[in-house]
């Protein structure tokens, strides 16, 4: 089988591509220069060239704050860019795997998010996710729709990688205790992925790192596992005013990625643990 890979110098792009090299399959794993998914004719270039049997989409524009301001960059490549693919996957009778975010809801849930749940974004980065799903929905092509929410792993720009950095620059850092939500370790997600493609069963699901937590304990967590002394402050989202609002509990339900996968994730501590192990971080004494 032949993989395209979209976003392949991000986390979950450079992940995603080891995970399928490492099942034997024919990996194509491209980046922005390489196939711009906002640009149909270089994503119909690449399916003649490649005839990809599955196509993974980790092609984004992940920063929450500046999708606020960069409304049109957001909204072509989290919004039209998956569109576009998807009619290609139709015209070239290929599958898709367009992977979503728990910004797609508005935080408010006193209950982890099930699938069926009405999205009401909060920001715009949710909003421009929310409509590459509907393009894709629309589109009549094979796809799986994976919503995750905080991915992390090493290397590139995300949570864990940021809290190490600042934990090894500062005695003290504060971290918002109000924000609730499940962890992603980008290993488990590539797994995942391709553990849901094998199954063919097609459709929308959720997967994260199993168990909830909150920004401060996730970050103390990470911190934990690498040794280092960092004290980390608990405080409210309200002290750190950003342009994008953020859903304060985006817990997302498993169900029922979980039974058709036939296993449960490793927990989020876990993840945080085999990171810890990779990155190697050396104890500050």
């Amino acid at each position: 089988m032949r993989v395209l890979i979209t976003g392949a110098a991000g986390l979950l792009g450079r992940q995603a591509a080891k995970e399928y090299t490492a099942r034997g399959f024919d990996v194509y794993a491209l980046n922005k220069k390489e196939l711009d998914i906002s640009i149909y004719t270089s994503i119909k270039m690449a399916h003649i060239n490649i005839r990809p049997h599955l196509v993974i989409n980790c092609a984004a524009f992940t920063n929450v704050d500046r999708a606020e301001t960069e409304k049109e960059e957001a909204f072509t490549i989290n919004g039209l860019g998956p569109r576009l693919l998807a009619a290609a996957c139709r015209r070239h009778n290929s599958t898709l795997v367009q992977i979503s975010t728990d910004h797609v809801f508005n935080g408010q849930s006193k209950s982890p998010y099930l699938i069926s749940d009405p999205p009401d974004p909060v920001n715009l980065y949710g909003a421009s996710k929310l409509m590459g799903e509907q393009g894709v929905r629309e589109s009549g092509c094979r796809y799986y729709i994976i919503r995750t929410s905080w991915l992390f792993g090493p290397g590139g720009k995300n949570f864990a990688c940021a809290i190490l950095k600042l934990a090894r620059e500062n005695s003290a850092i504060k971290v918002v205790n109000d924000q609730q939500g499940c962890p992603t370790y980008a290993p488990d997600l590539a797994r995942g992925i391709a553990d849901l493609v094998q199954t063919g069963i097609h459709g929308a699901y959720h997967y994260t790192n199993t168990g909830a937590t909150s920004k401060y304990d996730f970050a103390r967590k990470i911190i934990d596992t690498a040794g280092l002394k960092t004290e980390v402050e608990p405080c409210r989202t309200s002290q750190f005013p950003r342009p994008a609002r953020r859903p304060a509990c985006s817990v997302l339900n498993p169900f029922p990625i979980q039974h058709v996968l036939g296993y449960t994730p490793p927990t989020w501590e876990d993840a945080v643990e085999k990171m810890g192990k990779e990155l190697k971080a050396p104890v500050v004494t």
